[in-house]
């Protein structure tokens, strides 16, 4: 019964905390003239990949080096054909050309990099450093490169001030932390009395807790009519997982990589690749790719219980 309280509250909390996160960034973004597709890349992304880098962390040092890095391939394999799928079916996503020629590809290089780095057996305190200043280098280039438009009309749009904006954002981080703790928790012990692998916990279970701020909140925005915040989440939720989660539990432990099978790493590219296509075709993600997706989600799950 505790179980079962710990997954509906956790789920409960996320939904409420994705919902003042959008709403939020959403001002943020028409205040300071940003474009939201820069805040889904950076507040919302960072925001809805706090419970990853909890739980990372978390495991990184308790020893657990195959939840920790289960936890990010398989969140990024989430992000993709869960998250995006799931979305996309419920309202087809618009995409700007931006993400098609700048972001999607640094994911794809991220992907690349990272199953690199971990050719030598693990990620060092040297591979974390790489990868935290890639992180910061993009973020900075996100930033001075975005196209800040002045709104005449912003006032007049919003009665919202800079300070509840900011305090929804601080809130629905919050929460998306709390509630996703509390529903990983919640799904690993009951994971753990039926008798799951740690490693098969890490790429199932911890990667879609931890990524369902990202599918609460990608799922909110879209309804809204956020297509750039829906996209921009997923995109940038996953260059977060790689360069900021694994890059900062790497400089606070040493991660073995030993446990994850190639398959893994195949799936996780192989996604991000294909986004590519998907997002040049029409520049958007219609329903009929959102089903590929999902479809190739679901195929991927059962090949891990079927392995287990």
């Amino acid at each position: 019964m505790l179980i079962m309280l710990s997954i509906i509250g956790g789920f409960l909390i996320l939904t409420l905390g994705a919902e003042a996160l959008v709403r939020g960034a959403s001002q943020i973004a028409l205040k300071l003239g940003l474009t939201p597709l820069i805040i889904g890349l950076t507040i919302v992304a960072f925001g809805t990949s706090a419970p990853e880098l909890a739980v990372s962390v978390k495991s990184a040092i308790a020893g657990n080096s195959g939840i920790a890095l289960g936890n990010v391939i398989g969140s990024n394999i989430a992000n993709i054909g869960l998250i995006l799928g799931i979305t996309a079916l419920i309202r087809p996503i618009k995409i700007e050309s931006q993400m098609v020629r700048r972001d999607i590809p640094i994911m794809i290089a991220a992907s690349l990099l990272f199953w690199g780095l971990l050719l030598n057996g693990g990620l060092s305190f040297f591979d974390g450093v790489i990868l935290t200043t890639l992180l910061i280098s993009y973020l900075l280039f996100s930033y001075f490169t975005a196209d800040k438009q002045q709104n005449d009309d912003s006032e007049s749009a919003t009665n919202q001030s800079n300070l509840l904006s900011v305090l929804m954002i601080i809130v629905g981080i919050s929460m998306l932390v709390g509630g996703g703790i509390l529903f990983v928790d919640g799904a690993v012990a009951m994971a753990k009395s039926i008798g799951i692998s740690e490693v098969v916990i890490g790429l199932t279970i911890v990667a879609i807790g931890t990524s369902m701020p990202e599918l609460v909140t990608s799922i909110v925005a879209a309804l809204k009519g956020e297509s750039d915040i829906a996209i921009g989440n997923v995109v940038g939720s996953n260059l977060f997982n790689i360069l900021g989660i694994l890059g900062v539990t790497a400089l606070i432990h040493p991660i073995i990589s030993n446990e994850i099978s190639q398959i893994d790493w195949v799936v996780m590219i192989a996604l991000a690749a294909v986004l590519l296509p998907f997002a040049y075709t029409g520049l958007r993600i219609g329903r009929r790719e959102a089903a590929v997706l999902v479809a190739s989600y679901l195929g991927y799950i059962s090949y891990l219980v079927i392995q287990a």
